[in-house]
């Protein structure tokens, strides 16, 4: 594998056409290459050192490849270093002299047999190679023989190719002239494909393959010092890249191959077929499904395995914080459920851009290689060039080709960095260490260990650069929830710590946070806000706004702020008093809202339990003091009533409550509360049995009865028979027919059974 190595870096490096990236770190991107098939292909060739791009940027995929070109790339994959000057004094075809640059390559792929010259005797190097000559040559290199393919050129030898995957999104018309980028999908199949005898063509190469593997990172710091080794989500240990090329991070969050030479440095990474994997745009995320932009709808669990800000965690811990606007790239079985998550659509920033103009999107072109025809995100939602503020930070994502504008800032104290405070690579903050962005080190090295800063971060949670903390455009905005043991979970996804004398008051309310001493946390509760009017939830609007696509709604419950969706609260008018805190982005849209400060007037829907409590006192005279037997002693008596209690999704509870409602175990009723030991109202749910899943015209309505019902996002579903709280899918595929319980034209709850 490393004479192969070697080869291919020769051959890239001589190829007039192909030019290398300025620095061996580099990150290189092409500004005219924006299919994401292509993306992959070119990116794994680039990485093998066997495709390159042009000095301006671009890589010309519609450009034609010449016959001896796409030659000499066959021949570096040969392995042929060691046998290739034995040819360079042979002439075999009069047109491929020795003075001729290709000739040696020509020379030997001739010797091997991988290519054959014309009927008039020439090689013809400076013709286009057409489709199926390239073909042909890549079928001989995985060992077929003109035998095993059949006499019609090139149809047998087109067909064959696609019997094999090598004509997979290259296309058909054998007698087209190659482009590059057919050329780098071309040679992205042959990495993908067997042998014809046996084993895969990496295998027969004699590297070492590690296969299903998920590329998390390729901007790990290595072994030699530089951010380009690559990690994967399986483990611990970086790969150094053989090259010391960076990676674009195109390849990042993708399922494949790790394919390392004999020092256990990284070749390239081969991604498997799309189609197995895809990137999609978050329209909904719910604890059994996603829903991109498009209405597609994928099922996951709440085991779901999911890859989240540098940690594997199941789906059920994650989805609350996956908004509408963000990126995700799935893992599909071949039911078309997902097997594995990465959030962030596999795009780890390598580079950001600093805002110092609102408005401005200045240096957005350079994040993707000069291109402007990308999609503009601000915080998960679509946004135009002018929603952008100053100290917003951009990053690019080549798995959507967007543009991911954040706004988060944080403030606190510096507290310690790695390796040192002139080159951070991290630097810790809030008891958090954030990674640090090459692009951002100058910025930080301003700064030392004891002051007070601002740190700007990307999408991913990366440190973007820093300014100082003063004025309202760098204070901190950074909102999360306060958890036990003084820890609070940022909205952005991240969890920071330190002392704080408001904690114990606030545990589970959403707060603003920022600091002002090293190593404690200032807590505020979110109140007022600068949004005001009534919430229509109908109509999407509150007051005179509009609200976000991706608005993130609380409720202040009786276990705290808890995450909710739209669709969850009645579908009417929320008045403006019980709005306890609304806030308005750039866009002039409402893209938070927390609803009531307290429990009052918070509706839980679910399945009733009935509890029995028992209370035992002195017994009285009529003037209040206790009565005595013959013996002097205190008489005591015991009272027993019902109370009944509502159970939701997995197993959540509230009371149980004393009540007068006639209510048996296992009815499924709304529960308004009030305060945290009390309700004000509590009634049935309407009951529509044997409702089949042929009513179901979405995931989202249901026809029963003659009624057409909305479907809550946050539908509680409970099988019966296994007496547990399921997904609305899992509840689907268990039984062929339902129990749906409603209120206010919302299916609220809905039980199986068998």
């Amino acid at each position: 594998m490393k004479r192969f190595l070697s080869f291919l870096l020769a051959g890239a490096m001589t190829l007039s056409l192909l030019v290398l990236p300025a620095g061996a770190a580099d990150v290189v991107r092409f500004s005219d290459v924006t299919d994401r098939n292509t993306i992959m292909a070119v990116e794994t060739l680039r990485l093998m050192g066997v495709l390159d791009g042009y000095s301006d940027s671009t890589f010309r995929p519609g450009a034609a490849l010449n016959r001896a070109q796409f030659c000499k790339m066959a021949v570096y994959a040969m392995n042929g270093e060691e046998e290739l000057g034995l040819y360079s004094t042979v002439t075999i075809f009069p047109d491929a002299k020795p003075s001729h640059w290709a000739s040696a390559y020509i020379n030997m792929a001739s010797r091997k047999g991988v290519i054959a010259g014309f009927p008039d005797g020439k090689f013809h190097p400076e013709r286009s190679v057409t489709v199926g000559q390239a073909v042909t040559i890549l079928l001989r290199m995985l060992g077929y023989e003109d035998k095993d393919i059949g006499g019609v050129w090139p149809a047998s030898y087109m067909a064959v190719g696609a019997t094999v995957g090598l004509t997979d999104g290259v296309g058909t018309n054998g007698n087209a002239a190659l482009t590059r980028g057919q050329a780098a999908q071309l040679f992205l199949n042959l990495l993908r494909a067997d042998m014809k005898e046996k084993g895969s063509y990496l295998s027969s190469l004699n590297a070492t393959v590690l296969e299903n593997q998920v590329l998390v990172t390729s901007s790990a710091t290595g072994p030699d010092g530089l951010e380009t080794a690559m990690k994967l989500a399986s483990g611990e240990t970086v790969y150094q890249m053989a090259s010391g090329k960076a990676s674009n991070g195109a390849l990042n969050g993708l399922r494949g191959t790790l394919v390392l030479n004999k020092s256990g440095k990284v070749i390239t990474f081969v991604p498997d077929a799309m189609g197995v994997q895809t990137t999609i745009t978050v329209a909904s995320a719910k604890a059994g499904q996603i829903v991109d932009v498009s209405g597609a709808v994928y099922t996951v669990t709440g085991k779901t395995q999911t890859y989240y800000n540098g940690e594997e965690k199941p789906w059920s811990e994650v989805f609350s914080w996956v908004s509408a606007g963000s990126t995700v790239t799935l893992y599909l079985n071949s039911a078309g459920g997902a097997d594995y998550i990465f959030v962030g659509g596999g795009s780890a920033a390598s580079s950001a851009v600093i805002v110092y103009d609102n408005g401005s999107t200045a240096g957005f072109a350079d994040l993707t290689g000069g291109s402007t025809n990308y999609k503009l995100y601000k915080n998960g939602a679509e946004v135009l060039g002018r929603d952008i503020r100053k100290y917003d930070v951009a990053t690019y994502s080549p798995a959507t080709n967007s543009i991911r504008v954040c706004d988060t800032r944080i403030s606190g104290f510096y507290e310690s960095c790695s390796p040192s405070p002139d080159e951070p690579s991290e630097i810790t903050v809030l008891g958090h260490a954030f990674p640090v962005l090459a692009t951002a080190r100058e910025s930080i090295s301003k700064f030392k260990p004891g002051d007070q800063l601002t740190l700007l971060l990307t999408e991913d949670n990366q440190v973007a650069g820093a300014v100082e903390a003063k004025g309202a455009v760098a204070a901190s905005n950074a909102i999360g929830i306060v958890r036990e043991g003084g820890r609070v979970d940022l909205l952005c996804g991240i969890s920071l710590s330190g002392g704080s004398d408001d904690g114990k008051d606030l545990v589970g309310q959403l707060v603003r946070v920022s600091s002002t001493s090293r190593g404690r946390l200032s807590l505020s509760r979110l109140s007022g806000g600068n949004a005001g009017g009534n919430l229509d939830v109908a109509a999407r609007t509150m007051g005179q706004r509009k609200l976000a696509d991706n608005v993130m709604i609380f409720q202040n419950g009786v276990n705290g702020a808890e995450s909710v969706s739209l669709s969850s609260l009645t579908d009417g008018i929320i008045p403006a008093g019980r709005i306890a805190y609304a806030r308005v982005n750039s866009s002039d849209k409402v893209d938070l809202i927390v609803i009531n400060s307290g429990v009052d007037g918070i509706v839980v829907y679910g399945r009733a339990f009935v509890d029995f409590r028992e209370e035992t006192k002195e017994k009285t005279d009529a003037d209040g003091k206790p009565l005595k037997d013959e013996h002097g002693n205190i008489i005591y008596e015991t009272r027993t009533w019902e109370a009944v209690g509502v159970e939701y999704g997995n197993g959540q509870k509230v009371g149980p409550f004393t009540t007068p409602y006639n209510i048996s175990s296992g009815d499924y009723v709304a529960i308004t509360l009030r305060g945290k030991d009390g309700f004000s109202s509590l009634k049935k749910l309407d009951e529509t049995k044997n409702v089949p899943n042929s009513a179901w015209t979405s995931e989202n309505l249901v026809t029963a009865g003659g009624v057409t019902y909305k479907v809550s996002s946050d539908v509680h579903c409970y099988n019966r028979d296994m007496k547990m709280w399921v997904t609305l899918s899992e509840a689907h595929a268990y039984a062929e027919q339902c129990t749906i319980y409603t209120s206010g034209g919302y299916v609220r709850c809905i039980e199986v059974k068998r």
